[in-house]
């Protein structure tokens, strides 16, 4: 009966800890950055101001002390944790990069009209009568000169090499009218001119001229079978940069589109007249269009790759950080048995079972921390505002910046917190069950 109720005991504490331990796990994962300074103030409290805590202290620093002997498997740790970290952090700050391109590239006061059913520019067609109706509704701003402040823009794809590989990627050629530059008030040109309506010339995006050979100013390239010369390049801040631009009346002959558009881009009146203008175009039987404010449409072009890339960075995260693990298992239950002697001493002269354990996870979580403050600064070193480009909704490349963001700093030292509590944690316990006779016959 006796022994049954011992297994019992023991099996109630082992889930006492696995239950705390997925509940710290899950609060470690769920609080914001800013609030785990917060929480090392009650533990510092703790170790200054009570008896226990000043044992638990005291055993730490005295492992703290032998981790230059044991070098090698505390490094196991450290760079393991800071590989799991510098992955992580690089891949979301890909992520994040990109849907910020895009999400600074529309607003609530602008809306596009595509074709019904259509859920990119490059799949939609707008003959020229639908333009005018979409240009007449009064939800439509106007210029000073009473000009509707409506585009109709037609994308296209061309194949221009990349300077990185020389291989040839998909570049968005976006033909414009006049009202264009009206709706973009935030891009400029940063060399050259505008093109000329009429000529077969080109303006390019500061994003693509950085990814693309054969777009510099001055330059000239073939599309379609047409020679197009570059005569200005922009920047936008957006989205655009990655696009080459030219005049809607000279792109669409050349790609055989006639006078028709892909899209028409307007600017509201304001962004509270965004649901009267949908519902004009749906009232009205002569349009078959769907549309969206900017802002949204760039979200929606963003979501799923975003969501691809979050999930891929998590999943290696998960895979690696399983191996970190065990990395810090094996290097702090070598620790704890290299210590056998030092253990046994404490719990002889009065330490009790909770500073023990203390004293070996705080071990495990400073190494870990450093671990992840190594990861997170190489990431940021080498990841920051570095520019790739990825295939976007119209298949075509859109050059973004990595952005290594504060949160995801706090994210991926969040994930090495994580790691250490796991890897300390039964290494701690060992230590504290060790028999005290057992651990002085290492002396």
């Amino acid at each position: 009966m006796a022994r049954q109720r011992s297994r019992w005991v023991a099996g109630a504490v082992w889930v006492g800890i696995w239950t705390l331990l997925i509940a710290a796990l899950v609060l470690l994962m769920m609080v914001p950055g800013w609030v785990l300074p917060l929480l090392l103030v009650p533990l510092v409290i703790w170790l200054l101001a009570t008896r226990i805590g000043k044992q638990a202290w005291s055993a730490t620093e005295v492992g703290i002390s032998t981790i230059p002997q044991r070098l090698g498997s505390s490094s196991v740790v450290v760079v393991g944790i800071a590989g799991v970290v510098g992955v992580l952090v690089a891949l979301l700050a890909m992520a994040a990069g990109f849907a910020a391109t895009l999400r600074q590239s529309g607003s609530n006061d602008t809306a596009i009209v595509l074709r019904a059913g259509a859920q990119t520019e490059l799949n939609s067609v707008i003959d020229h009568d639908t333009v005018a109706l979409i240009s007449q509704l009064p939800m439509v701003r106007h210029t000073a000169t009473d000009q509707p402040i409506a585009s109709s823009e037609l994308v296209v794809v061309a194949a221009l090499p990349k300077r990185s590989t020389g291989l040839d990627a998909n570049v968005e050629v976006r033909g414009v009218g006049e009202r264009a530059w009206d709706l973009r008030p935030k891009l400029h040109l940063i060399a050259g001119r505008k093109f000329t309506p009429g000529l077969r010339e080109l303006i390019v995006g500061k994003r693509a001229r950085e990814q693309f050979a054969g777009v510099e100013l001055g330059s000239t390239l073939k599309l379609n079978g047409q020679a197009w010369q570059v005569v200005g390049v922009f920047e936008a801040g957006d989205a655009t940069d990655s696009d080459l631009w030219g005049d809607s009346e000279v792109i669409g002959p050349a790609y055989r589109r006639g006078g028709s558009s892909t899209s028409v881009t307007v600017q509201l009146t304001d962004a509270s007249a965004f649901e009267s203008f949908k519902a004009a175009l749906s009232t009205d039987p002569r349009l078959k269009v769907d549309v969206k404010t900017t802002r949204d449409y760039f979200n929606e072009q963003s979501a799923q790759l975003t969501k691809l890339i979050n999930g891929l960075g998590t999943a290696i995260g998960l895979i690696m950080g399983i191996g970190a693990v065990f990395g810090a298992l094996n290097s702090m239950y070598a620790a704890v048995s290299a210590r056998t002697r030092e253990i046994a001493t404490l719990r002889a002269v009065g330490f009790r079972a909770l500073p023990v354990v203390v004293s070996v996870m705080l071990e495990t979580l400073l190494l870990a921390t450093l671990g992840g403050a190594i990861g997170a600064a190489i990431a940021w070193l080498l990841f920051n505002n570095y520019t790739a480009s990825t295939l976007g909704a119209n298949f075509t490349q859109i050059v973004f910046a990595f952005q290594v963001t504060p949160e995801l700093l706090w994210r991926g030292l969040k994930w090495a917190l994580a790691i250490g509590l796991l890897g300390g944690l039964f290494p701690a316990l060992r230590a504290a069950r060790m028999s005290v006779t057992e651990g002085l016959r290492e002396l």
